[in-house]
């Protein structure tokens, strides 16, 4: 049995432990609760209920099949800029959407999205009319809102994403950006952008291509909105995994993340921080990038230790992270 407590080398720490019995006679057991638990309205934080280094980060608006609305927008680029990077013991992440559908795409109800584009009411305002100033002016927005999806690429630990049901529009944006994509026999996909008037604009153009290649598929599918199912998606790589039911999908999620946590998670970092920089560089610079990060990643006690796990030893366990130092 397990009891989670505060340490002060590190914010979180397990150790194990006898339960003891209350008044009242059962056994209680403290559950930990992540420091971003209370920080969001449109998301769920929290450690996973049976694996100790995985947080879940669960899209929350279920009444909206999850449509991402600005603030939800901004609270996604929040969590993934904080989570294993505040030594929260984090090693993994599991992304998913709660109720039917992992992410229905935009809220288009949500008028903050379209308020630098609707005309002004004040017709004196001359800047306010000038098709060039307004462009200008919306572009910063656009990029805070390609930010926000960057983060879960530039989070420090590996992110699984899970998806059931529904994940078009800017649902697939978002799962572009983790580093690992599972579905269930039920979820539907769709680069809908066009079908709205408009291109792509936060990452699905850039990263869809290459993550399955730059295919007849894939323009196809971005250029007629078309939706795609699970079997397609597999078949062109976007998903590594198809499970038949929403109860299996969160077992081999779960399996994924745990894999993960069972390594050095210096090593996981590093090989994230490597293959993302890879994708964007040549082999020749990309070498010369590994070689820069492993000369220092492997002074780690870490490697030892993993040859020792590797040999049958048993007990092995890596220290937790530190947090990122930040101003």
């Amino acid at each position: 049995q397990v009891v989670f407590i505060e340490n002060e080398k590190t914010n979180f720490a397990m150790k194990d432990a006898s339960l003891s019995k209350t008044s009242s006679g059962p056994v209680t057991k403290t559950r930990r609760q992540h420091p971003l638990a209370l920080k969001f309205t449109s998301l769920i934080v929290e450690y996973h209920d049976r694996l100790p280094h995985v947080t879940t980060v669960m899209l929350n608006r279920p009444k909206k099949r999850n449509a991402i609305n600005a603030q939800m927008w901004k609270e996604i680029g929040e969590a993934f800029r904080d989570v294993g990077s505040i030594g929260d013991g984090c090693r993994c992440v599991l992304l998913k959407g709660s109720g039917k559908g992992f992410c229905g795409g935009i809220d288009v109800t949500d008028q903050n999205f379209f308020a630098e584009l609707s005309p002004s009411e004040n017709n004196d305002d001359k800047s306010s009319q000038d098709a060039a100033r307004k462009s200008l002016a919306f572009r910063s927005q656009v990029l805070q809102m390609q930010d926000a999806f960057t983060a879960l690429e530039e989070c420090p630990v590996p992110v699984v994403v899970a998806i059931h049901g529904a994940c078009v529009g800017a649902g697939v944006d978002l799962a572009c950006c983790a580093d690992i994509r599972v579905c269930s026999k039920n979820a539907v996909f769709g680069v809908r952008e066009v079908r709205l008037g408009l291109a792509a604009d936060v990452g699905t153009l850039q990263r869809f291509p290459k993550i399955v290649g730059f295919s007849s598929r894939v323009k196809e599918l971005c250029f007629t909105g078309d939706d795609f199912d699970a079997e397609d998606a597999c078949k062109i790589g976007f998903v590594s995994r198809v499970s038949e039911t929403e109860e299996d999908l969160q077992k081999n999620a779960d399996e994924i993340c745990n894999k993960i946590t069972q390594h050095s998670p210096v090593a996981v970092s590093v090989t994230k921080i490597s293959l993302n920089y890879s994708r964007d560089h040549s082999v020749d610079e990309g070498l010369k990038h590994i070689a820069l990060q492993n000369s220092s990643a492997l002074m780690s006690e870490d490697v030892m230790k993993s040859f020792m796990m590797s040999s049958g030893a048993a007990d092995i366990a890596f220290d937790a992270m530190r947090a990122h130092s930040r101003l």
